[in-house]
Parts: C-alpha cells; structure tokens; sequence
C-alpha cells in the first residue's frame, strides 16, 4: 500500500510507501507498479539513477531532458535529507513559472513524482545524503538541458545561501525561465 497525496501544483505529488518495522528493522515495498496503476500513475520506469552528496548544500538542478527523451522522475533518499523541487516549465501550463518544495529524507520515506514538463533538482540538507531515483526515458545528451537555480523570477528558498551552495560548472550556466525555450506547451 501507498499513500498519494497531490502539492500545490497536481500534477507533481508526494509518494508515500508503507513502512513495516519491527526488532530486526524495517521491509518497505518502496516501488510496486501494480500499486502505482491502482493509484492512478500508470508510468513506466526504464532506469535507476543513484547519487550520492558529501557535502550539506550540494545543489544539483535544476535539469530536464526534451522530447524524445523527456522523463517523469520518482525521486527518493536513502540515506540523509534533501529539499527537491519541480519547476512547471510547460508554456501553457497555469502553474508555469511556479514550483513545489518537498523535502525528503530516510526518516519520512517519501517521495516526489516529478512528472515530464518540469525542471527538477534538490539540495542536500544533511552530509553524505544519497538519492536514488527512477526515470521513464533513458539519458539523451543532445535532450538534457537546464534551468538556473537561482532565477529571481522563480522566487525559490533553497535554504541554503546562495553563495553557500556547491554546484557542477553545468549547473552555473544555465538560462534564467525568461531565455529558456519553450521545450514544453
């Protein structure tokens, strides 16, 4: 069983699978396609992506991938905490320009379902954080494109200082929503 619960913007939502403990640890089916279908999500995920963040306040984000290699995401951690976004990056969308904010971590086992049409990245909270995520296109790296982080127009609070955060050189050099093309309508 799992628990659904839509954000401020529908189409992204909170995932929330069941958690068995008892004296030995826990057992937790954190990914069942049949429980995904009953919950409305008929997705296909064809790759497991797994990162890991030595430092509190690595920033990776904010990225999406194009047609034909456009990806839905089910993000979650392992290990540590992060705070994860999803940025409505479709044209037409009511909701373009606005974002969700999520945090996840091993405590409170959920998970983001990113859908196709948003950027996405997170920020680590805590040393040593892993993530793994699923993805429903496979890596294209003529399709892989970006969305700068710190665009004043998307209003995001990553709750680190700016000038704290640790970024990849491709991740500094994105476009701000005003310049980026309008890969999604």
């Amino acid at each position: 069983m799992l628990s659904v619960e839509p954000t401020a913007i529908p189409d992204v939502k909170v995932i929330t699978p069941k958690k068995h403990g008892d004296h030995r640890g826990f057992f937790s089916e954190v990914y069942k396609q049949s429980d995904m279908t009953a919950a409305g999500i008929g997705l296909v995920f064809v790759q497991d992506n797994h990162s890991r963040s030595a430092t509190v306040g690595t920033l990776r984000g904010l990225h999406f991938q194009s047609a034909p290699f456009a990806q839905d995401k089910l993000v979650r951690v392992t290990k540590g905490r992060i705070l994860d976004i999803a940025v409505d990056i479709r044209a037409s969308s009511p909701t373009f320009g606005q974002h969700v904010a999520v945090e996840l971590s091993e405590e409170n086992w959920r998970q983001l379902l990113v859908p196709v049409g948003f950027a996405h990245g997170f920020v680590t909270l805590e040393p040593d954080t892993e993530v793994l995520y699923k993805v429903s296109a496979p890596y294209g790296p003529a399709n892989d494109h970006g969305l700068a982080f710190d665009d004043p127009a998307l209003g995001i609070d990553w709750r680190i200082p700016l000038d704290k955060v640790v970024l990849s050189d491709k991740d500094r050099k994105h476009p701000r929503l005003a310049d980026l093309p309008r890969y999604f309508d």
